[in-house]
């Protein structure tokens, strides 16, 4: 029987993930096919996955990265720690039973295309919004050794306003990353309300989004001498990631089971 694999989301035509790995599979003689999951409440996700017999794996994007967790067997250990998922291991038994085991690969992709652009004076990390893509980013920065704050649009404990990002905080934060959708196609000409003019040839701002290649907050940055870069790389790697998870009996992460 053909694989399926696919990506769970509320609104996809901007997904990169189906044309990746439809090519991977054409390209490798890979029976299988990937499509999208278009679902406008999450509530309908275990219907999807009963009229999918032959479902081997999927992936999820915004805005259900923590809303399906309740609807899985287990966690990896990564998943569990970031409360976000973006994979979904899918495993049968003798018996035809189920077992939907989240795993999160943002994290991977996200540590693995930044790291390379640390530099020692990077300690800490402005996190622009706090979905589940920040959860990401955020266990990712911790553990290369950068301390991470939030910004929200909204003020809450524990986290910034774009209010608050004076002088002081922009210069003592040289990594900013932004996990918000502003910006992304087709509303390309929205971004981040950081104040881009305390930005220096000493920051580095990274953006999750990819399509389109250099989005407003890239470009307003570099204006300002900071490197850039967007999360094309991040997807990549994130990608490689989940069809590894996929395709091994023993995934890379130990699965812990929910309560």
């Amino acid at each position: 029987m053909q694989q399926l694999y696919g990506l769970i989301g509320r609104t996809l035509g901007h997904s990169f993930s189906r044309d990746y790995f439809n090519n991977k599979f054409e390209n490798e003689g890979i029976d299988a096919e990937y499509v999208n999951f278009e679902l406008p409440d999450i509530g309908d996700f275990m219907e999807a996955v009963a009229e999918a017999p032959n479902l081997c794996g999927l992936n999820v994007t915004i805005p259900y990265k923590e809303q399906i967790m309740p609807y899985l067997n287990a966690l990896s250990d990564d998943a569990a720690s970031i409360g976000a998922v973006n994979t979904v291991a899918v495993e049968y038994d003798s018996r035809g039973g189920i077992t939907l085991t989240g795993h999160n690969t943002d994290v991977i992709g996200f540590r693995d295309s930044i790291r390379p652009l640390i530099k020692p004076d990077m300690t800490r990390a402005l996190v622009l919004g706090t979905g589940g893509a920040s959860k990401a980013v955020v266990h990712g920065l911790r553990s290369l050794g950068i301390e991470p704050t939030l910004v929200s649009r909204t003020a809450a404990e524990g986290r910034l306003t774009y209010a608050d990002l004076t002088p002081e905080v922009m210069d003592s934060h040289k990594v900013i990353v932004n996990t918000t959708p502003l910006g992304m196609w087709p509303d390309v000409d929205s971004c981040p309300g950081i104040p881009y003019g305390l930005l220096t040839s000493a920051h580095l701002c990274y953006d999750l989004i990819y399509n389109p290649d250099t989005t407003l907050f890239m470009r307003r940055a570099a204006e300002h001498g900071a490197e850039v870069k967007n999360g094309l790389e991040m997807l990549l790697l994130q990608a490689f990631a989940a069809w590894q998870i996929w395709q091994s009996t023993n995934a890379p992460t130990t699965v812990a089971s929910m309560i």
